[in-house]
């Protein structure tokens, strides 16, 4: 069986040539416009041309990442980079934005898509769901456990990708708004500035209780390869090439056995923040995942650089060749080179001459041909014929060789593009009816009496694990449930309980991430959309819309203009008031404190360094970290335009305190107290 595919990441042209002469057998990179990592050096769309040739004709593939969200104003911006992708030849296009999926499907219907890790999947719904929409390739969530790999990787037909090492961050990838929210750089835009790595402490904690050590399960490669994963993806697009070097080459010793201590400790030398976790893959969560980045952890790195440069120092031969030889009197000589599925041919200028003194033995030629080194080719087999006594000048040979293999080089890297055909974007404008109020209640005792009697409201969704309380206190007619975003290893107790819901009269479900959309679907239930499937644009918003979703809230981090200009029929909606989710995490910050697990009732504080405190809120095996001031939107309700809902967010206000808020919000009156506008007026990067 083959081996799992060693993916390296590739932000700048040191790095993909670092990458492929260690040994990767995938490089992942990104053009100057939309990928996740705007900072790294990232490539140009001739400079992308030239790491596919140089790729491919190593035997290496590429694949471009074109992975963050884009507003309706850039959907043409996201076309010009899908198109400069296959213009280049590259592999296969790594996405997030549903909208960007639509776009590469139908303007290249032959390029391989991949869900990019951005997308939250963690589940076999989840993967079945891009399945069903087209992609060949998913990347899981970096929070999974070995036991959860091996049970999806056993039901789907996708391929696998899982990050084996690098940056672990605190949130699960694509639902962390804290720079976004905090600062105006959001992490689904590329432009994270991690603030999660200064100090944010609990009361007892480790004083940097968001920051995580490290991400290595390279010891564990076997184990995955064994489970099914077919692609073993290192992160780090913006670090240097040693550090790319280093983890290429311990990946590739771990395949073969002999991954050590020593090699471990150079690569923990080359980058760590205070050493290495495995902790989610082997399902021992807590504080000793945590750590930062330290005066040693950079002092250390001095000492291997030097030694990790000279792993890709030089060209390293990874393409085997095979070699015809043939020359004659009064012929000349001739050389055939194989590779790959391409074969050069290449001809002497001169003819070749009778022997005056010793001829030329077909063994000194296959010496000569031998000789590969400084080139990407090493000979698996060489056949030398030569006709009569006759002299062939060794220079002439060598010459041969070099032009030959050159030759060869150039078609193996040849560009191949993949059809392409540019699609005019047109949007429909939307035009929204009546707005209605939608609210989502942490608890049903937050539930005000005055909500259960509106009499034109909308939905009322309290959490899955409630439904039961708030069948009692609301009623079928409108009351939802919303499904948890985080559902690592408890897809068959949501089933369950979205089963036992429904046959209760419940009929509504709010779902936040994509494997929930399909099993609220496959349950019977009318579908709103959350934030946290990060709809930003008119063809996402679509293409939401064809899974049966009913109504869809858009995600927070677009600007109130933005919204107006989403086109299309789907029902759409933001939220207007409730202490914003920042980071949805598998392990607990809180945790880290005095109060054990599980004694704080859901409910726990962490602080920065300016000491503002913000909530954590955990259930169903994931904690929340939500926003230290609410959203509040009272007194700018008419600035909205072009929304169907209103969504209220209530999470640990009270009863009384919930009440307060949608009266002040009948009356259009100004906000009290700390507040923010969110992200509606100065947007993101």
């Amino acid at each position: 069986m083959k081996r799992g595919e060693i993916l390296a990441p590739a932000g700048s042209f040191e790095s993909l040539t670092a990458a492929v002469r260690c040994g990767a057998d995938a490089v992942y990179l990104g053009g100057k416009e939309l990928s996740a990592r705007k900072n790294a050096a990232n490539f140009s769309f001739d400079e992308l041309a030239e790491g596919v040739a140089y790729c491919h004709a190593r035997g290496v593939k590429v694949y471009l990442a074109v992975n963050t969200l884009v507003g309706d104003r850039e959907l043409g911006k996201a076309q010009s980079a899908l198109e400069g992708g296959c213009l280049a030849g590259v592999d296969a296009f790594i996405v997030q934005d549903l909208g960007v999926a639509v776009l590469a499907r139908e303007c290249a219907p032959g390029m391989p898509l991949h869900g990019s890790t951005q997308m939250s999947v963690h589940t076999l719904s989840g993967v079945r769901e891009l399945e069903d929409m087209g992609f060949k390739r998913v990347v899981l969530a970096r929070e999974m456990s070995l036991r959860e790999i091996e049970e999806i990787a056993a039901k789907c037909k996708a391929e696998l990708e899982v990050f084996v090492h690098g940056a672990l961050c605190m949130c699960v990838s694509g639902q962390c708004y804290l720079s976004a929210v905090l600062g105006g750089r959001s992490g689904n835009r590329g432009l994270c500035a991690q603030p999660c790595r200064l100090p944010f402490a609990v009361d007892g904690g480790t004083g940097n209780d968001l920051s995580l050590k490290d991400l290595s399960i390279i010891e564990h490669l076997k184990k995955l390869s064994d489970a099914g994963v077919t692609s073993f993806k290192i992160e780090g697009r913006m670090k240097r090439p040693e550090y790319v070097a280093a983890a290429v080459e311990s990946c590739r010793s771990s395949l073969e056995g002999t991954y050590d201590f020593d090699r471990r400790e150079r690569l923990r030398s080359v980058f760590s923040r205070s050493g290495f976790t495995d902790g989610y893959f082997t399902g021992h969560t807590g504080k000793e995942m945590f750590g930062k980045r330290e005066k040693d952890d950079v002092a250390a790195a001095k000492g291997v650089l030097s030694s990790l440069e000279n792993l890709y120092r030089k060209e390293v031969p990874l393409v085997g060749c095979e070699m015809s030889f043939y020359a004659a009197e009064g012929e000349n000589m001739s050389l055939a080179v194989k590779a790959g599925g391409k074969t050069v041919f290449v001809t002497d200028e001169k003819p070749c001459e009778k022997a005056v003194k010793r001829p030329t033995s077909e063994e000194e030629v296959k010496e000569r041909l031998n000789k590969t080194g400084g080139t990407p080719f090493y000979c698996t087999n060489i056949d030398a014929e030569i006709a009569g006594d006759i002299a062939l000048p060794a220079a002439s040979v060598n010459n041969l060789r070099r032009e030959a293999l050159e030759k060869l080089e150039g078609e193996l890297g040849r560009i191949k593009p993949v059809p392409f055909d540019r699609k005019n974007i047109v949007l429909r404008p939307h035009s929204s009816g009546k707005v209605k109020n939608v609210y989502r209640f942490a608890s049903v005792a937050q539930i005000p009496q005055k909500v259960l009697e509106e009499k034109s409201g909308g939905p009322i969704f309290v959490p899955l694990t409630k439904w039961r309380e708030g069948l009692e206190k609301v009623g079928a007619d409108r009351l939802g449930a919303e499904v948890p975003r985080g559902m690592f290893g408890k897809e068959e107790t949501v089933v369950r309980m979205l089963s036992e819901a429904l046959g209760a009269g419940v009929k509504i479900a709010l779902c936040g991430n994509i494997g929930s959309v399909r099993l609220a679907r496959e349950a019977g239930f009318k579908i709103y959309a959350d934030f946290g499937l990060n709809i930003m644009n008119t063809l996402s918003l679509e293409e939401i819309g064809k899974m049966s979703v009913s109504a869809c809230v858009m995600s927070f981090e677009m600007t109130l203009g933005a919204v107006a200009e989403i086109g299309g029929d789907l029902p759409r909606g933001i939220i207007v008031y409730g202490r914003l989710p920042l980071m949805l995490t598998r392990n607990c910050p809180a945790a880290n404190g005095k109060v054990k697990c599980g004694k704080c009732g859901g409910h726990g504080i962490i602080t920065d360094r300016k000491g503002t405190e913000f909530p954590v809120m955990c259930s169903f095996g994931c904690s929340e970290l939500l926003n230290s001031r609410p959203l509040y939107m009272g007194d700018r309700l008419r600035e909205i335009s072009n929304a169907d809902f209103r969504m209220f967010r209530f999470t640990d206000e009270t009863r009384e305190e919930a009440e307060r808020v949608l009266l002040a919000y009948e009356k259009w009156e100004k906000p009290t107290g700390e507040f923010t506008r969110g992200l509606y007026y100065r947007g993101v990067e």
